[in-house]
């Protein structure tokens, strides 16, 4: 019992006590707070909604998509569904407490009497309701809905498990309530700024709605069970929703597109910044973070995101060290554009991989940024497992500038980005095609082409898809592939769109090495025809799963191996993680789900 308590009842005023207490210490002691001295003035449902924000995710390298199929380190982080190990141990982001807390402010707030306006902080208090639900709904499926303040004795501890499409319709419902609550970014004062507006809630219930509506369209109802033996059953399945949702979708992305006054922070201009704004945005601080003086103030892009601050809050996280060993996959290198705005499969500015650092050239700015920062692809690699960027690729992406002098190790404070414009464009987008089947070229103009604009490459346009017998909807995919490159995206992604296993089973390639017929910087054909490979460049005894002949963009090549396929086992059942069984222990009318 202890156990369920923590996870359902937990979460009071005990939450809001040392974070808050400068707001109150004159009141009456930390550890005496109680009902019956607070929740009586605007303030007190301020200071406790303050707490909500540490529910969001931050500088925690396990959200940068490791062991995802654009990934070629396979560290601990995401391993398990990365490779298809997910034990039913596993209590992953099962925690009720942040809905308890919710729960509190919600209670006191319609029970509230006195004078003042505390419409914002219960907007607050539904939006992460809707955020905490969210987060259970793609994790585990359908999950007991608890709206109310639960006690010890509460039958609502032993319910069986909603349906994700009642789950769903709770989240979209408290997400309306947030919405209608909350402030404009507009009106948020300087102070403020990173509380949730009424955009950042807009943007939320359109990633809700798209994950929704491509999931019942792409994964359907098979990891639902029964909800009588297995899973948590279909109660209120519509299959009418789809376009409901995807509708809903372009609606509210619209309206954070045309009246959320965000824009794309596009410094290229600035010769200074050597066209990588797609890097300094992510560790965008002070105006000491970037050769152009660019400070936090200037980013108008984040519409959601953890506030930082290199005086008040640091990340306290070795952010630059870390990152530059999350080194890519082939896939991902492979899947950015050339200049002219094609697939490197299509484009004649492709220019092979002969030489290191010729698959850069006439690339997409953002596969220069997140993998060199500032710099350009090296020309001189060596290859030897257990370096730095053993795939052959490096990662520069939320690495600092001026690393060992202006910021060293755990002082590094970007706010961390968890839904920008960039987001809501791919939403867009990709909502208008799976909705009607087509995309103007208005409509790319508004969303996509912007982001191509600050990668350099031409826009993509219904013609140009058209004359290369491109699929517009695969190529919106592959936009959000590179542009959200490690922010988290890409396993939802590949779940929602149904190509979970398809995505995770391969192996996780590295750098084309070439062979007799292919020569590279890494090999060469001998007379015989033989490969030899040059010692200083190419150490393949250090490559325990050795090399791949796979499929590129300059026909079957050899690719080193950093994670082999044999060591992936991905099923339909890891679309959803196991309900944990201390879970169904304390509770056994929660169901498991299918597979498991």
């Amino acid at each position: 019992m202890k156990k369920v308590l923590n996870y359902i009842i937990f979460g009071s005023l005990s939450l809001c006590a040392v974070s808050c207490k400068k707001n109150f210490i004159d009141l009456e002691p930390t550890a005496m707070f109680t009902d019956a001295v607070y929740f009586k003035q605007p303030g007190d449902f301020k200071a406790y909604a303050t707490n909500f924000y540490g529910q969001l995710p931050g500088w925690d390298f396990g959200t940068m998509d490791n062991n995802s199929d654009l990934s070629a380190n396979a560290n601990g982080n995401g391993y398990d569904l990365g490779h298809g190990t997910i034990a039913t141990s596993t209590s992953a982001n099962w925690n009720y407490a942040g809905i308890r807390s919710c729960n509190i402010l919600i209670s006191k707030g319609e029970a509230y009497t006195g004078t003042g306006d505390i419409s914002q902080y219960m907007g607050e208090a539904y939006f992460f309701r809707a955020f905490n639900y969210f987060n259970l709904l793609k994790t585990y499926g359908g999950v007991p809905v608890v709206t109310t303040v639960l006690d010890v004795n509460s039958p609502e501890l032993y319910v069986p498990r909603n349906s994700r499409y009642e789950v769903v319709k709770q989240i979209l419902a408290d997400l309306d309530v947030a919405i209608a609550k909350l402030p404009s970014e507009q009106t948020i004062p300087a102070a403020d700024k990173g509380r949730v507006s009424k955009w950042a809630a807009e943007a939320v219930k359109a990633q809700v709605d798209l994950y929704e509506a491509t999931w019942e369209r792409y994964v359907g109802q098979d990891p639902d069970g029964d909800g009588t033996s297995v899973g948590a059953g279909k109660a209120g399945y519509d299959a009418a929703n789809i376009n409901k949702y995807l509708a809903d979708a372009v609606a509210m992305c619209e309206d954070v597109m045309k009246n959320g006054g965000y824009s794309i922070w596009n410094k290229n201009a600035v010769t200074s910044m050597a066209n990588a704004s797609s890097w300094y945005l992510f560790n965008l601080e002070d105006a000491g973070s970037n050769p152009g003086g660019f400070d936090k103030t200037t980013n108008n892009e984040f519409i959601l995101y953890t506030v930082y601050d290199y005086t008040l809050k640091k990340a306290n996280r070795n952010i630059t060290w870390t990152t530059w060993q999350l080194y890519p996959s082939r896939k991902f290198v492979d899947l950015a554009v050339c200049k002219d705005g094609l697939p490197i499969d299509k484009s004649t500015q492709f220019q092979g991989y002969h030489k290191a650092g010729d698959e850069f050239k006439n690339r997409d700015l953002r596969l220069i940024s997140y993998l060199f920062g500032n710099g350009a692809a090296p020309t001189n690699v060596s290859l030897d497992y257990g370096s730095l960027g053993a795939s052959g690729y490096g990662n520069a992406k939320f690495a600092v500038y001026g690393y060992g002098t202006r910021r060293t190790d755990n002082t590094e404070s970007a706010n961390f980005p968890i839904i920008r414009l960039a987001e809501v464009f791919l939403t867009y987008a990709e909502a208008l095609v799976e909705l009607n089947g087509s995309i103007s070229d208005a409509q790319l103009d508004a969303s996509i082409n912007l982001l191509r604009d600050r990668a350099g490459v031409a826009k993509l346009t219904n013609a140009l898809a058209t004359a290369n017998g491109l699929n517009m909807k695969e190529e919106i995919r592959r936009e959000r592939g590179v542009e959200l490159y490690r922010e988290g995206k890409r396993f939802d992604d590949l779940k929602r769109w149904g190509i979970l296993e398809a995505a995770l089973n391969p192996s996780r390639l590295g750098m084309v090495v070439g062979g007799a017929g292919y020569t590279t910087d890494f090999k060469t054909a001998s007379s015989t025809g033989a490969d030899s490979v040059i010692a200083a460049k190419y150490k393949a005894s250090s490559y325990v799963f050795g090399e791949e002949t796979v499929q590129t963009a300059a026909g079957n090549l050899k690719c080193i191996v950093i994670d082999s396929k044999a060591n992936h086992t991905i099923a339909k059942k890891h679309y959803l993680f196991p309900i944990p069984v201390t879970q169904m222990t304390y509770n056994p009318k929660l169901l498991q789900n299918p597979g498991y």
